[in-house]
């Protein structure tokens, strides 16, 4: 096993934006290397908690020995989906903040063999868990529209008929197990011109595959209905996305928990009594800063959206 790597991406702005408390009961959701949650155990004290979770049992190894010498922090391995189950199994009602960092780890796309990156050629799988359905099964038995559909919603590939016909025509000869097979596929399947821009021309299909793969929106949209309910009052939820599909969806629930009145903007007075559930923390995204960008260049497509929960009114 390779070593994850945890080069936490906007760390102060994360520590910012949890606005952490000695004492406070926190959630990594997606510890991965421990970096970020390094820092929140440094800050804590005695009567402090860190709960880090993390599907990958890799990363939950990894962590576990780097949070080793701070007795506050627990890793339990878990999706972030399932966080209200991990609170109620500890006994946990209500935290102070909780953190997701929704990008792939430098460990998972620099290990060939678990099939992340399309910069090396190795078995096409990508499950974080390590278990169920890989992007192997996924290129091998969906059917035309299934691979349009992932390719389009959650690549926003515009040339996703081209490259499922490709797909198709080539599993008909011999089943596609490898990266740098499905690579060439796309690569041949894409238009000239198109492939001189925009980066690598697998990088939006690879992204769809693992998201496919790994159920990756369906656990956000779980977290995102769920983890509001599981904070104090005056508790936060800070999360980094690295895509435009998941900025989208954090950034629309947390405008709707701020939001309060849902009555149509014609009536002259509100008669539906919604309060504002929530404030945001920074007026908009955080990206960032050119310091950081020299020193780490997974962060350029970075934001950091974070909310925090009002007090109730009587």
């Amino acid at each position: 096993m390779g070593q994850f790597q945890h080069i936490p991406v906007l760390l102060e702005e994360c520590m910012e934006g949890l606005a952490l408390r000695p004492n406070g009961i926190y959630v990594d959701g997606t510890v991965g290397g421990a970096g970020h949650s390094l820092k929140i155990a440094e800050s804590l004290g005695p009567q402090g908690r860190l709960i880090a979770l993390d599907k990958d049992p890799d990363a939950v190894i990894t962590a576990s020995g780097r949070l080793s010498a701070f007795p506050q922090a627990q890793v339990v391995q878990s999706d972030f989906s399932g966080l209200c189950e991990v609170l109620d199994t500890l006994g946990i009602a209500l935290v102070d903040g909780i953190l997701l960092d929704l990008g792939v780890s430098s460990y998972q796309l620099d290990t060939p063999e678990r099939g992340f990156s399309y910069h090396q050629d190795a078995p096409l799988d990508m499950r974080m868990t390590k278990q169920g359905k890989s992007a192997q099964d996924i290129v091998n038995t969906y059917d035309f529209d299934s691979l349009c559909r992932i390719m389009r919603e959650y690549g926003e590939e515009k040339f996703a008929p081209a490259i499922a016909k490709a797909i198709l025509r080539a599993r008909e000869k011999e089943p596609i197990q490898r990266t740098g097979t499905l690579v060439d596929l796309i690569r041949e399947a894409i238009p000239a011109k198109a492939r001189r821009t925009g980066g690598h021309p697998a990088k939006r299909v690879f992204q769809a595959l693992r998201i496919e793969v790994n159920g990756e929106l369906e656990s956000l949209s779980q977290f995102l209905e769920r983890a509001f309910d599981r904070l104090k009052p005056g508790g936060r939820i800070a999360v980094i996305t690295f895509q435009s599909l998941e900025d989208r969806m954090v950034k629309q629930k947390f405008a709707a928990l701020c939001k309060g009145c849902t009555c149509p903007p014609d009536f002259p007075v509100c008669v539906c009594g919604n309060k504002p559930k929530a404030r945001l923390v920074f007026r908009k995204s955080v990206q960032a800063g050119p310091e950081e960008l020299e020193h780490n260049s997974r962060s350029k497509s970075a934001r950091l959206r974070a909310i925090e929960k009002l007090e109730e009114m009587a």
